[in-house]
């Protein structure tokens, strides 16, 4: 029998992992014009960065549902989500002060 924890957890894993998808599908619509703008060129390690983290919200509600567990996978993925997020940083850092 499922709880109303059990409910509740659920629905928000769910509803994470849709909203995830729709970042993705967002993140992967912006490539063409972080390619047009030097300006946003920061945007395309971001873009990575959205989508991999789409996998890994997609992982959790799996491992949330009994479905697939990988405990190494939840500590490796969100280390090379931080990895891209900081190059966006820095290159957007790059663009502001005016270096090439």
């Amino acid at each position: 029998m499922i709880t109303t924890y059990d409910w509740i957890l659920g629905t928000a894993e769910l509803a994470a992992a849709f909203l995830s998808i729709i970042a993705g599908i967002i993140a992967i619509s912006m490539i063409e014009a972080s390619r047009q703008q030097k300006i946003l060129s920061a945007w395309k390690w971001m873009i990575v960065a959205l989508v991999i983290f789409m996998g890994e919200e997609i992982i959790g509600a799996l491992k949330s549902f009994g479905i697939y567990s990988t405990p190494h996978m939840t500590h490796i993925i969100p280390f090379f989500i931080l990895l891209f997020v900081i190059a966006a940083l820095i290159i957007q850092i790059n663009i502001t002060k005016g270096a090439d």
